[in-house]
């Protein structure tokens, strides 16, 4: 991209209100908490020493990021699929985001540190979910927070019951995997797969 033509572009945005850039807080406040705290889905932002990005979706049952404090956050980690990208970039590059989402509700809310990531033990609460412990803990240091207005949200009625999509008009997820890893033997039927999901939340 050249800098100077992304500049020009830039300038037909007209500047921020005062109290969009006063809205961002260097904390998370009890607004902030309870937002968290009703929240069962998180995408957390992580680049890697490069600055490549990843985005990698996190979820569990309302709360399970924790708020140990006002300056910091305890993201745990699930079991996945093992690439750990978010973790590895974490453990290069320490700065990360998280965006909040609360079923039903259109604002979001983005929070902004540094992280440092410690064992499942390390600081003495029971992160149990899903009758397992977690294989490590994310800690964001907060340095920034503030909430998004519901116009993303609004604009793609995400929560309007109305525009859920059939699963079947999307290519089965095992055909998926199969075509994009070039397999020659099919894998199991969606119902097959999401029932091995199931098993290892």
């Amino acid at each position: 991209m050249d800098p100077v033509a992304a500049q020009d572009v830039l300038t037909g945005y007209r500047a921020p209100s005062q109290l969009v850039l006063d809205k961002v807080i260097d904390r998370v406040d009890r607004h902030c908490a309870a937002f968290i705290a009703l929240s069962p889905f998180a995408a957390l932002a992580t680049a890697d020493a490069d600055g490549w990005p990843d985005v990698s979706p996190r979820g569990g049952a309302p709360g399970f990021v924790h708020v140990l404090d006002e300056h910091r956050l305890a993201l745990p980690d699930r079991q996945g699929n093992n690439r750990v990208d978010g973790l590895r970039n974490a453990a290069a590059n320490p700065r990360a985001a998280l965006l909040f989402l609360v079923p039903g509700v259109e604002e979001t809310l983005k929070v902004f540190g540094t992280t440092s990531l410690v064992g499942a033990d390390d600081l003495g609460i029971d992160f149990t979910e899903f009758g397992r412990p977690p294989r490590s803990v994310l800690v964001l240091q907060v340095q920034r927070a503030y909430f998004q207005c519901g116009k993303a949200v609004m604009r793609s009625r995400l929560w309007d019951p109305d525009t859920r999509v059939d699963r079947g008009r999307l290519t089965p997820f095992g055909q998926v995997l199969k075509d994009h890893c070039r397999l020659d033997t099919p894998l199991p039927d969606d119902a097959a797969l999401r029932a091995e999901l199931v098993t290892e939340l």
